[in-house]
Order: structure tokens, then C-alpha cells, then sequence
């Protein structure tokens, strides 16, 4: 953990400036990569004055966003741009420490909703890691030498399998509890136990213990996988890699895309992209986000998507849209609705989906499909009301339904306008929408919706490929409530106003409990569990108050505790 007891010197409740989720490698300032064939080392070195905000440094390899947003890009390209590599190696190029977890003065300086949105994208990025794990084939090995305390343990629990260095210094820990009296906010209790099948009572002890756990101790309790002595240190990475590595599936020799720099550009209240725009109404709190469809019909092969590679359609969507609701979530805070509207040929739509569905087998249409089921993923843990407006024009199909059925609520336009002369706005499924974009909770977002009515699932899978009418919408349940021309502008205005009128914090609360009926999983603990809690840990004097553990850690003084158990 980062001693570093200046006080900090910034609120990024209001930033001054925009924070900025677009990097590149040759931008980065705290990591590094270096290839290998099959192997890629990923290396942590953080500039300790190359801190996102003025107020602290990044001493001990602790990270901030910016350090996380600098991670998420490089997990990025690894999988687009490194087809050939199968597995990663997590190093430290400090002395001594792997990586001292979040930065202890940021975290103190921060104002509360800077603090919930870095742990949610840094809970993305480790949820990323393993499904990359899972659905890519790309394995992820973490070698620990020095302290991984806090956050810096809770990355290598996101791999799939930890060495640490058997040396008398080297430890696992996370000390957040009895530091500073919050909780480990990336997935640490969570993976620990679900796991790693960690006891109940050694993870109640581990969690309790400053120093951590080392050696023979660590590797008995299952909190790493193996320990070597420094002499052997580099061989056991290497054999490791080389184990990882036989379980991947990743094709050798593939060559990999370029992820050319998105274009965007931001003015006073839009946010314009080559596929969609976000435009911004401050008055009424709210942003509506229009997704433009296709321009041109798909290519028909696999090498035609190569060829294209981040020009092509539904990829450059999604990293379009991927930036955009991180842009949102971050610096604009007070725009509580979000309204998903859509314009184009549901047909164009579908073709590219059956064109990623025909050449899944691909490395690259695989990781495609893969790409948008995180971007929707990103969408269901957003803290903003989010409603779909289903209007003439639209192109709300297979992979961009599943937009719609990410939404609070969805509203259709029955019929065409007068003097409008866009087609009726139709709902066409298909087949990705049952299987291949999983929620966290494991299932469909059409199985969630139909929780309790499977044969509603059922029934909206025969009619794939059908362009189904408000009417027969509004009857299958696929949409909240259709409208004719007499009443959608008024409803839809009751609607957002109502909306607007509502606390935040209660709508916060709200949207997240009924997001995610079903089964409980790893992730949906990480997201609705831990993040409730440490939501309201991270607003509790004992954490953030004057006397709070997070504002005195480094000072000598030992920080006081409202002891009162709520």
C-alpha cells in the first residue's frame, strides 16, 4: 500500500478536464510489453508522478485509473492485434514490490463517485482477463516477487495461475480491512473464495492479517498456485507459460488487426463518433445515444473481415460504443437517463450477424462476438436509467436488440408517422440473442426478462429473422409498452420527466436489484454484492471521515471508528 501521507489536493467529482479512455501503447506511461512467440510479458512500472489528478504519487506500483486505463487497452490489443500470443505474463519492474493496489491518497481525495466509477472499469478489466481466459483462449499468468498487496493481489487472482517467489519478502495480502477500514474492491473476497476455494475461516484470517501470508503458508491455503526460490524463479515462469500456453486454443502464426484510433469529437453537449452520437440535454439530465446501422451490406468472407479489421462494421461499433459509455459514466454525471435510439436497415444489421455467426470458428469473429458481449455487459452495470425508444427508422436487430433488452424500459412507436416516410419500426431477433451474449447472471438478457415464463423464450426464438410489428411486441413482451402517434410523445415525455423527478441514489438502487434476477454467480457478486457494499463503505466516517482510516493512513495516527455495527 502507497504511504504517502501528503495531503491530497483534488475532488474529481467536477474534473476540469475530460478523462480520457482512448490510449495507445506508445502513450503509455506505466506498463510495458514485450513479446515472445506464444508469450507476452505484460510489465507494471508506474511513473509514481504520472498520476491522473495533482495530490499524490504512485509510489510502490499503486495505480489509479489512469494506470487501469493504460491495463485495459493493452488487454485489448492483445487479443486483436496479438492472435499468436496465448499467454501473459504479469511482472513488476520495481524492486522489491509487485504492486501496492490502489493509491491509498486518490482513494482518500476522491470525491465518491469517482471512486465507485474506478473500481466498477477496474472490475471490468479483471472480468475481462477471464473471459479472455475462457472464451479466447488467451491464459493469463501472474509471477509475483515483492509485496502484491490490496488491489495488486486482487490482479492476480484475475489469472489463472500465481507463482510467487519463495525469498522471505515476497506476499500475498489484502490488508484493506484492518488498514483502512474498507474493502478490497476488485473481486478479491469474491475470488478468494469462489475461486480459489479458499476455507471460509483461513479467508476470514488472511483478510485480517497486514502483513499477508507467504511461501510454503500461501500455497497450502490455495492463495497461489506455486512457490519457487529466486534461483529458480525464471524457470518456473517459463515452464508455467508453457503449460498455460498447451491449454490455449489461440492459432499460431495468425497475424492480428491494427485498433486504429477511434474518432471522436466532443463539443458542449454532443459527442459524435462515425457510428452513433450522444447528444446531451443538461436541463432535462439526460443523454440520448442514436446508433446509426450499417452504410454497406458485409463483406462474405472471414479474410474480408481481416481485410476490413477495425474499419469493419460491428467492430468499430462496439469500440465506439465501449468508449462512449465509459466517456459518459465518468464525466458526465449528472445525465441520469440515458435514451438508446437507432436508425438504419435491420436487414444490413442481421446480415453482419450472421456473417460473425457463420465464421465464429475465426479468431478474429470470435473475438468480435466476444468484444460485444462485454460492451453489453458494460451497459447492464451502468448506474444511469437507461430506456429504448423503438421509433420508425429504427434498427433495433439481433445484436442491437440486445440493447434494447438491456434498457429499464422499452417504449415502441406502433405505426409510421404522418409525413414521415422511414419504415414502421420493427424488432428483429436473432440468433445470437440465445446463447452468445450472456449476462453476468449466466443467462440471456431474453431469459432474464422471462424469468418466470420460459415458453416466452420460446416463443420469441421461432419468430428469428422476422421483423415483429408493435403489436405483436407489445403481446410477446418484448417491450414494455408500444404507442400509437396519439399518445407516444406525451407518455415518452411523462416518462423522462417522472424519471428525472426521482432520487438518484434510491433509482441506483432500484435499477441494480431488478437487473439481475436468477442465478448468482462470481460476477454478479462482484458487481451487485461487493459494489453495494463498498458503495456504502466507501460514504462512512470510519473510511472517509476526517478521522477515518483512509484520511489518516501514513500519519501515525490511528484512525477512529464509529462503532456502531448498522
Amino acid at each position: 500500500m502507497n504511504n504517502n501521507a501528503e495531503a491530497p489536493k483534488f475532488a474529481p467529482s467536477a474534473p476540469a478536464k475530460v478523462i480520457d479512455f482512448i490510449t495507445a501503447p506508445d502513450k503509455y506511461r506505466h506498463w510495458k510489453l514485450a513479446f515472445a512467440g506464444e508469450a507476452a510479458e505484460l510489465i507494471m512500472d508506474v511513473n509514481e508522478n504520472a498520476g491522473l489528478f495533482e495530490g499524490y504519487q504512485l509510489k510502490l506500483n499503486s495505480y489509479d485509473l489512469g494506470v487501469d486505463i493504460e491495463l485495459a487497452d493493452a488487454l485489448q490489443r492483445l487479443r486483436f492485434e496479438h492472435p499468436e500470443v496465448k499467454v501473459v505474463i504479469f511482472k513488476s519492474g520495481k524492486e522489491r514490490v509487485f504492486c501496492a493496489g490502489a493509491n491509498i491518497r486518490m482513494l482518500a481525495g476522491a470525491a465518491h463517485a469517482h471512486k465507485v466509477n474506478f473500481c466498477k472499469f477496474t472490475n471490468e478489466t479483471r472480468n475481462g482477463m477471464e473471459d479472455s481466459s475462457e472464451h479466447s483462449g488467451q491464459k493469463f499468468l501472474c509471477a509475483v516477487r515483492g509485496t502484491a498487496a490490496g488491489g495488486g493481489y486482487e490482479l492476480a487472482l484475475s489469472c489463472d495461475y500465481i507463482l510467487l517467489s519463495d525469498d522471505g519478502n515476497s506476499s500475498v495480502s489484502l490488508p484493506e480491512v484492518p488498514l483502512l477500514a474498507v474493502l478490497p474492491g476488485t473481486g478479491g473476497l469474491t475470488r478468494v473464495t469462489d475461486k480459489r476455494k479458499v476455507r471460509r475461516d483461513r479467508a476470514d484470517a488472511f483478510c485480517t492479517i497486514e502483513e499477508g501470508v507467504k511461501g510454503k503458508r500461501a500455497v497450502d491455503w490455495r492463495l497461489v498456485d506455486e512457490v519457487a526460490p529466486n534461483s529458480k524463479f525464471d524457470a518456473a515462469v517459463a515452464d508455467a507459460a508453457k503449460r498455460l500456453a498447451a491449454k490455449s486454443d489461440r492459432p499460431a502464426g495468425a497475424k492480428g488487426i491494427a485498433l486504429t484510433p477511434i474518432q471522436r469529437e466532443i463539443s458542449a453537449d454532443a459527442v459524435t463518433y462515425s457510428t452513433l452520437k450522444v447528444e446531451i440535454d443538461r436541463a432535462g439530465r439526460r443523454a440520448t445515444i442514436i446508433v446509426q446501422g450499417p452504410t454497406a451490406p458485409p463483406p462474405s468472407t472471414a479474410a474480408a473481415i481481416h481485410a476490413q479489421g477495425a474499419d469493419f462494421y460491428p467492430l468499430r461499433l462496439a469500440r465506439e460504443l465501449d468508449d462512449a459509455i465509459l466517456h459518459m459514466r465518468i464525466n458526465e454525471l449528472e445525465t441520469g437517463t440515458w435514451i438508446f435510439k437507432s436508425q438504419g436497415d435491420p436487414a444490413q444489421v442481421l446480415a453482419y450477424d450472421a456473417l460473425l455467426e457463420a465464421n465464429q470458428g475465426d479468431w478474429l469473429a470470435r473475438e468480435i462476438l466476444n468484444f460485444w458481449k462485454r460492451v453489453l455487459k458494460r451497459i447492464d452495470v451502468t448506474s444511469r436509467s437507461l430506456v429504448a425508444l423503438i421509433e420508425p427508422g429504427s434498427c433495433f436487430a439481433g445484436t442491437l436488440a440486445e440493447i434494447a433488452f438491456a434498457c429499464d424500459r422499452s417504449y415502441m412507436f406502433a405505426g409510421r408517422m404522418k409525413g414521415d416516410n422511414r419504415p414502421e419500426g420493427m424488432l428483429t431477433l436473432s440468433s445470437l440473442s440465445f446463447g452468445r451474449y450472456p449476462m453476468s447472471n449466466g443467462l440471456t438478457r431474453l431469459q432474464t426478462r422471462f424469468l418466470g415464463e420460459p415458453e416466452s423464450v420460446d416463443k420469441a426464438k421461432a419468430r428469428v429473422g422476422e421483423a415483429i410489428d408493435a403489436t405483436d411486441c407489445d403481446t410477446m413482451g418484448l417491450v414494455t409498452e408500444s404507442f400509437d402517434e396519439v399518445d407516444w410523445q406525451d407518455e415518452v415525455r411523462i416518462f423522462l420527466e417522472e424519471r428525472a423527478s426521482f432520487s438518484p441514489d434510491g433509482l441506483t438502487g432500484l435499477e441494480a436489484n431488478l437487473r439481475f434476477p436468477g442465478p448468482e454467480t462470481m460476477e454478479t457478486r462482484i458487481f451487485g454484492r461487493l459494489t453495494a457494499w463498498q458503495n456504502w463503505i466507501f460514504q462512512r466516517p470510519s473510511a472517509v471521515g476526517p478521522d477515518g482510516a483512509l484520511r489518516r493512513y501514513g500519519t501515525g495516527v490511528k484512525a477512529e471508528f464509529d462503532l456502531k455495527r448498522v
